[in-house]
C-alpha cells in the first residue's frame, strides 16, 4: 500500500498529492511518469511526477477529474493509500543526459498549458536545482484555474502569466506571450518544452518553428494504459508511428502530426470509433509498439 501523506485542491476539479512511493522517489526523472491504482479491480491512471522528494520517499501528483475513476481518486484523503504506485515509467527529459556546462550555455523556455503546468514544474526545477535559468509561460483559462505559479516562480528565472480572460497577468494565449518576448522585447532562446492541451501544443509549436526555436513537447496528455497495450497514445512523429508511454512521452514537437492524433483522440472515446481505428490501423493499432508482447 502507498499512503497518501497530503491531498488538496489546486482548482477547479484539479487536485495535488503527495504520496510514499520510496522505490520511485530514489529512481525517478523529470518527464518520467507512474501508473496508480486506487485498489485492486480499479483503472489503471498514468500521471506525470509532478515532484519527488528522496529523502522522504515521496513523490507528488497531479491531476484533473476527467471520469468516474479519477473523481473517485479525488475523494481519497490524507491518511488513505493507493493499491499500486508503479514506476517510473516513460523517458526522462532529454536534458538530464546532456552535459551540464552545455546546458547552462542554452536560454530554454517552458510553456506550460493548465494541467500542463505539473509536468513542467519539475523540469524547471531540476534546471534550477542544477544551476540552470529557465524562463516560464503557464496559461489558463482564467484565474482560477492557474496551478503552482508560486512554486514555479520559486524556480524559474522569470515568469509569465495569461490567462484567457484577462484576470490574472497578461489577457490572451501563450503564444501571443512567446510572441511579444521573442519579436517585441528581442529575447532569444534555444530550446523550447511545451506540454499542455494537444491544441495548445500544436499552435505553440507552429509558432516556435516560425521563430526557429527548436522544439520538445510532451504526449502524456494522450496516454491511458500507460504501457503501449491500448494504443491510445499511437502517434505519428516524422512519418513513424510512436506511443507516447514507451517511446516517449517526449518528442520533437515539430515533427509531431497534431492533427492526426487529435482526430484519434476523438475516435479513441466511442466503441465504434476504437472498433474502426483497430481496422485501419491493423497490427499498429495496439501491440504494435514491439514492447507490450501483443494485443491486451
Amino acid at each position: 500500500m502507498f499512503k497518501i501523506r497530503e491531498a488538496r485542491k489546486l482548482a477547479e476539479k484539479i487536485f495535488f498529492m503527495e504520496v510514499e512511493a520510496p522505490r520511485v522517489a530514489k529512481a525517478c526523472q523529470p518527464g518520467e511518469f507512474v501508473i496508480v491504482r486506487m485498489d485492486e479491480r480499479g483503472e489503471r491512471i498514468p500521471l506525470t511526477i509532478c515532484d519527488y522528494n528522496r529523502e522522504e520517499g515521496t513523490i507528488s501528483i497531479v491531476f484533473q477529474t476527467v471520469g468516474a475513476s479519477t473523481e473517485r481518486m479525488a475523494c481519497l484523503k490524507a491518511g488513505e493509500s493507493f493499491a499500486d504506485v508503479t514506476g517510473p515509467l516513460g523517458n526522462p527529459s532529454d536534458f538530464v543526459h546532456e552535459d551540464i556546462e552545455t546546458l547552462q550555455s542554452k536560454k530554454m523556455l517552458f510553456i506550460a498549458g493548465g494541467v500542463g503546468t505539473a509536468p513542467v514544474y519539475p523540469q524547471v526545477k531540476w534546471l534550477h536545482e542544477h544551476g540552470i535559468k529557465a524562463d516560464v509561460i503557464i496559461g489558463a483559462k482564467t484565474k482560477d484555474l492557474l496551478i503552482l505559479t508560486k512554486e514555479m516562480a520559486a524556480v524559474s528565472n522569470y515568469l509569465y502569466v495569461a490567462t484567457d480572460d484577462g484576470s490574472y497577468g497578461f489577457k490572451g494565449l501563450v503564444t501571443q506571450v512567446l510572441e511579444d518576448l521573442v519579436k517585441n522585447q528581442h529575447k532569444q532562446y534555444d530550446h523550447c518544452v511545451v506540454i499542455g492541451p494537444m491544441i495548445m501544443m500544436k499552435f505553440a509549436c507552429l509558432m516556435t518553428k516560425s521563430l526557429d526555436i527548436p522544439t520538445t513537447v510532451s504526449l502524456n496528455p494522450i496516454m491511458v494504459d500507460g504501457t503501449g497495450m491500448c494504443g491510445a497514445c499511437r502517434v505519428t512523429v516524422d512519418g513513424e508511428v510512436k506511443f507516447a508511454c514507451v517511446d516517449g512521452p517526449e518528442f520533437d514537437g515539430h515533427l509531431v502530426d497534431f492533427d492526426q492524433a487529435m482526430q484519434r483522440q476523438q475516435m479513441y472515446k466511442t466503441e465504434e470509433g476504437r472498433a474502426m481505428l483497430k481496422v485501419t490501423e491493423g497490427d499498429t493499432h495496439h501491440g504494435g509498439c514491439g514492447q507490450c508482447g501483443g494485443e491486451a
